[in-house]
């Protein structure tokens, strides 16, 4: 009887050590499995990834190399089609309230299609950077009316009710000096008549709404300390970076 029970005994904790082993295998296993879905995420789930910065940041270029290392989608900002945009550099009090009502309608039209798209899509420039630094900033150096300043941050104001954040803002910080000669290398003739203090209130007024974003997830890039076209390293160091503040590694 003594014998048969300890023989019952050792079968079962057998069983129980067969038990734990499996039970490890599997959890290591499940671990690879959920590791590899997280480096797969953007074909997965489709996410909206922002890109903001000032005139001459690198913003399309960025947006373009990540499109191409991760298949995102890129959304580059409309500039060659803009019926306002040499006007607008020529006499900016003139054309300013139109120039924003055209971008705000532009962006908008662009969010929406964004949503509704299913691919992961990454995004030359943001609706909030024309409400909260490009037309403030025309209002307080007297290029465009109070009144049509209100018009339009009462427009803005009615769309963003309307839209979500994106999942990821990228900030591309630089300094009035590092536009100026990514303005000048890419050449753009109606470009060639932009300021120095216009240049440096819209970085001041970058640095103020950055510091007061909560809308999502925030990455700073330090522009000035990058060329991502010409140096891989540079370009896989913000790589890194992005996928921690996507996926929570490193």
């Amino acid at each position: 009887m003594e014998l048969r029970v300890l023989r019952v005994k050792k079968e079962k904790l057998k069983a129980l050590k067969a038990l734990k082993a499996l039970s490890k295998f599997i959890s290591r296993k499940t671990e690879k499995q959920n590791l590899f879905c997280i480096f797969k995420t953007d074909k997965i789930s489709k996410m909206h990834i922002a890109i903001a910065g000032n005139i001459g940041s690198g913003k399309t270029t960025l947006a373009g190399l990540l499109a191409k290392h991760y298949g995102w989608t890129p959304h580059y900002e409309d500039v060659d089609d803009n019926p306002y945009l040499n006007d607008f550099y020529e006499d900016m009090q003139r054309w300013s309230f139109n120039l924003q009502i055209y971008f705000l309608n532009s962006r908008f039209s662009q969010i929406l299609n964004i949503r509704k798209s299913d691919k992961t899509i990454v995004q030359d420039r943001t609706i909030y950077e024309d409400a909260y630094i490009f037309a403030p900033n025309l209002h307080s150096m007297g290029l465009m009316s109070t009144r049509d300043f209100d018009n339009y941050s009462s427009l803005f104001k009615m769309m963003s009710s309307l839209i979500q954040p994106p999942d990821l803002l990228l900030y591309l910080r630089a300094s009035v000096p590092t536009l100026v000669n990514q303005i000048q290398k890419r050449g753009r003739e109606y470009e060639s008549s932009i300021r120095l203090d216009y240049l440096k209130r819209l970085n001041e007024r970058y640095e103020a709404w950055i510091e007061s974003y909560k809308l999502g997830k925030l990455l700073i890039v330090e522009a000035d300390h990058y060329n991502f076209p010409n140096n891989k390293d540079h370009l896989s160091e913000v790589i890194d970076k992005i996928n921690a503040e996507l996926h929570g590694l490193f």
